[in-house]
């Protein structure tokens, strides 16, 4: 926007110079009053204009509006003929006219616009190294300034431009062109320059106007074409941008670029190794500079840890990201998406100039527009081309007849031109219906001009190939001009063909999900309570500690009479006296079970329950008892797996009661919603409540799914499922390079993009392979069970040129090999049993060899039928209660009480 800027800015002091005779000169000081001299009408029969309000009339009211005019229109918006701002048209127009097919300096390109742009060489310098960033009209030659580093180029004298093959072929034609006069009158600018090509799609535009502004995003070469060639033949296609910097772009919302839409942009982070996260791609509208600056900011407010940081960006991106030790690279890489500039939003706003007035208009319909602009300029162009065939013809017509009558030899008796052209005429008078139109003076005279050097020398028959030269010529305009579709689409498939290689889409397009900020957060605070006072907080460092937070978490806390709350964490907060529970709340945990056993009122039966929070409004406290006066919780426990212990209950003596003591197991308690009533324990005093034994999960096994389109696991049923996983269930992951490991199910776990295998591990199930081995250029066979847990390893060769060619899981795999033909003979392919083949093996054993024959494809084919031993299912106690949303039950239901043998 500096182009822009700067044009302001020269524009103000224009405006101020313009107006100079409007200003009064005080005379007591001698300076100009600021106030403007108006007319006694100008404050229309206000007496004491500062203590009211006055309409501006007259030329005034027409100031602002002829400047936010004028802005809009020759400044901040492209126009959506030629995709051009006034600068930029002007700047392509100048080089033209300095063409030579050599580079010229910047500086001189910059003067020579001066003629045609009255704002400044700043705003002119600024905006063609603009167009030269964007690689597709400009040659550029010097530093030029680099859109990865945000290094800005070096001074316009240093630097050299000529206009690109791709400008030359689509921005000029001189004979379609309309014309107008430059600001001064002295020169001729075109009012638009005939683009044949979505120019404004395929760089962009970014504007700040009055009033308005414009975004458009650029698009790709190739797809530009591709979907103008799609409207010439009717078919419908979809537009979405792309990038310089690459990056990873969520366009699920892009709004067919107009105003609404929102675009996310990622940078590609990866991992290099344990220790170190590497970005190699970067977001629109950012540069490394600014993306460091953004992870050391998110480093020092503690949202990430970060040991050190490296720039090796030159023509390509490298960002090294070294980790200290104990931190995880995968939920690093999602906080970088949720704290830094890695990830970026684009608001796409489609505004541009057609008839001088603004135009919001989606990015489709500017391609449209474009497409049949292009048409017409390329009729206009086969018009002309016609035209000029035509006049070519028409004379080599008359010159053929000229010599061939020897009408020159009674030149002579003509003195002068009158009677000569009458002569003329009436010798061509039998010849008329071969010409395409009437013989004028200006033909006759172009006759009469001929040399006598070329009248001796005339070939008859080198005349006649001419003519029918151009007559085929002149045929072949008059079929594309009949076919002007088909002539476009050649035209399209010409430019890509010749300039679309090197050109191909460099941002990824995938659907993002959606990274919660509590989740990845570095919990580099530590938490505190004083129970008795009833004060939580990071401050209290002289109290009991309860664990790490970060500043953006919610705390939950649950009071002994029953209450609880969930509170922004803070340096001190007061939440009630005698806590007995606080924690850092997630709001999505649906399998952290609340065990609870409270007395209701002062002397009530006690109760029991069993519940989850989720859904509640901070600092809103609820009530987890009947909210009689005096109740009191007697037992509390969080459980975060759905534990449900067995615990011992003491009752006081109290008149004839003979069992004083009896157990209580959880598991039998159904969970319900953390408003209902509970299960009536006793209703005779309790003296106290002892953990008789830790219990298990009562939850069903969670069921994990694999998105995709995201590659991420998740539990809401998005992609393929994986299984049903219980607390120690694995998942096995094999890439194509031969690398293997078997880690528990994580949801923030990022997988690498050449992972062929990812499944639940079933320990016992063989992993059958086939490899090439680089060290003794062999195929070999091998059936392994995995070894070791949370440990990547190779179960391939480590040299160089070993490669995995074919993997299965399946208990009883089959396989076929094809060979190659030698020396003319091919010999038949053969079925490979795996489990016949080869017994199973350690991890890192070489295996058997495949065959000795050259091996021309390796097929996967069905595997042989087997049914494994079921493996052993942990016995769950009754009152086993699923925690899946659709088995909740939180609505307040009849409460069943468990009756206790009491003597």
């Amino acid at each position: 926007m500096k182009d822009e800027e700067e044009e302001e800015n020269n524009l103000g002091s224009e405006s101020n110079e313009s107006a100079g005779n409007e200003f009064e000169t005080n005379e007591s000081t001698g300076f100009e009053d600021i106030r403007p001299a108006v007319s006694p009408h100008f404050y229309e029969n206000n007496e004491n204009p500062e203590d009211t309000i006055t309409k501006v009339t007259g030329m005034y009211k027409d100031w602002f509006l002829d400047y936010a005019s004028y802005v809009i229109l020759e400044r901040a918006v492209p126009a959506i003929e030629d995709g051009f701002k006034p600068v930029q048209r002007r700047i392509m127009h100048s080089m033209k006219e300095l063409d030579d097919g050599r580079y010229n300096k910047v500086a001189n390109i910059v003067g020579h616009t001066m003629q045609y742009h009255p704002h400044g060489d700043a705003s002119i310098g600024d905006a063609i190294v603009q167009i030269g960033q964007r690689d597709l009209l400009i040659d550029m030659q010097g530093n030029w300034g680099n859109i990865l580093t945000g290094d800005g180029a070096a001074a316009s004298r240093y630097i050299e431009a000529r206009i690109s093959k791709l400008g030359h072929e689509i921005l000029y034609s001189p004979k379609i062109t309309q014309w107008q006069l430059s600001y001064d009158g002295r020169k001729n600018e075109p009012v638009n320059l005939p683009v044949k090509f979505p120019l404004l799609l395929a760089q962009g535009a970014e504007g700040i106007a009055v009033g308005l502004s414009t975004k458009v995003l650029p698009h790709n070469f190739n797809e530009l074409i591709d979907a103008s060639i799609k409207i010439l033949k009717g078919k419908p296609f979809t537009l979405f941008p792309d990038f310089p910097t690459a990056g990873i772009a969520d366009v699920s919302n892009y709004n067919d670029g107009m105003r609404g839409g929102r675009v996310r942009v990622r940078a590609k982070i990866s991992q290099l190794d344990k220790q170190t996260l590497v970005i190699t791609q970067i977001p629109f509208s950012t540069n490394t500079s600014t993306l460091i600056d953004s992870i050391l900011k998110a480093n020092e407010k503690g949202k990430i840890k970060v040991k050190k940081i490296e720039d090796n960006t030159a023509a390509e991106v490298e960002i090294l990201i070294h980790l200290p030790p104990g931190v995880s690279p995968d939920k690093t890489i999602d906080a970088l998406y949720a704290f830094t500039a890695c990830e970026t939003s684009v608001a796409p706003l489609g505004c541009v100039i057609r008839d001088n007035k603004p135009l919001f208009v989606g990015v489709s319909e500017m391609l449209r527009v474009s497409t049949a602009r292009t048409v017409d300029l390329l009729k206009r162009e086969l018009e002309i081309q016609l035209d000029e065939l035509e006049q070519k013809w028409h004379f080599s017509t008359l010159e053929k007849i000229f010599i061939r009558e020897e009408m020159y030899i009674d030149f002579k008796l003509y003195q002068d031109r009158e009677s000569l052209y009458q002569y003329m005429y009436k010798r061509f008078e039998p010849f008329r219906n071969m010409l395409v139109r009437d013989i004028n003076d200006d033909d006759l005279q172009k006759l009469t001009q001929i040399p006598m050097i070329r009248i001796t020398r005339f070939d008859s028959d080198k005349a006649d190939e001419l003519i029918a030269k151009l007559e085929a010529e002149m045929e072949q305009v008059k079929y594309d001009l009949e076919h002007i579709v088909d002539f476009a689409i050649a035209f399209f498939t010409r430019l890509k063909e010749k300039f679309g290689k090197g050109r191909e889409r460099q941002t990824e397009l995938r659907n993002f999900d959606t990274i919660e900020a509590t989740k990845v957060v570095l919990r580099n605070t530590k938490l505190y309570v004083n129970r008795e006072e009833g004060f939580i907080g990071t401050g209290l460092r002289k109290d009991e500690y309860v664990g790490d937070c970060s500043d953006i978490d919610d705390v939950i806390v649950f009071l002994r009479d029953g209450k609880m709350l969930v509170t922004k964490v803070d340096e001190k907060k007061f939440v009630g006296k005698d806590i007995i529970h606080v924690s850092v709340f997630d709001k999505n945990d649906k399998r952290t079970i609340y065990n609870l056993i409270y007395r209701d009122g002062k002397s009530g039966s006690a109760f029991v329950k069993r519940f989850n929070v989720s859904g509640v409004t901070r600092d809103k406290n609820y009530d987890l008892t009947q909210e009689k006066p005096g109740s009191q919780v007697l037992y509390f426990s969080a459980n975060p797996n759905g534990e449900a212990e067995v615990v011992t209950v003491l009752l006081r003596q109290v008149g004839s009661i003979k069992k004083l003591k009896f157990d209580l197991d959880f598991a039998t308690i159904a969970i319900k919603g953390r408003a209902s009533r509970g299960n009536t324990v006793t209703k005779y005093p309790i003296k106290k409540i002892e953990l008789k034994e830790k219990g298990i999960s009562t939850l069903r096994p969670r069921k994990i799914w694999f998105d995709e389109s995201v590659q991420r696991l998740n539990v809401d049923g998005r992609g393929e499922l994986l299984g049903e996983f219980r607390p120690n269930d694995k998942i096995l992951i094999i890439t194509q390079s031969g690398k293997l490991k078997v880690i528990t199910p994580e949801l923030t776990t990022h997988f690498e993009e050449d992972m062929i295998v990812l499944e639940k591990w079933i320990p016992k199930k063989p992993i059958s392979a086939i490899y090439f081995d680089g060290e003794k250029s062999k195929y070999f066979v091998k059936r392994f069970l995995v070894e070791t847990e949370n440990k990547e390893d190779s179960f391939i060769s480590d040299h160089p040129n070993s490669q995995l060619e074919l993997v299965a899981t399946d208990w009883r795999p089959m396989a076929e090999v094809l060979f190659a033909k030698v020396k003319g003979v091919q010999k038949e392919p053969i079925m490979l049993n795996f489990e016949e083949f080869i017994s199973v093996k350690g991890f890192k054993a070489l295996g058997n060899q495949l065959t000795s024959d050259k091996i021309k494809q390796v097929n996967l084919l069905e595997p042989l039928p087997y049914e494994p031993e079921p493996e052993p299912e942990e016995e769950l106690k009754t009152g086993e209660v699923s925690l899946f949303p659709e088995d909740i039950k939180t609505d307040l239901e009849e409460d069943g009480q468990i009756t206790l043998q009491l003597e």
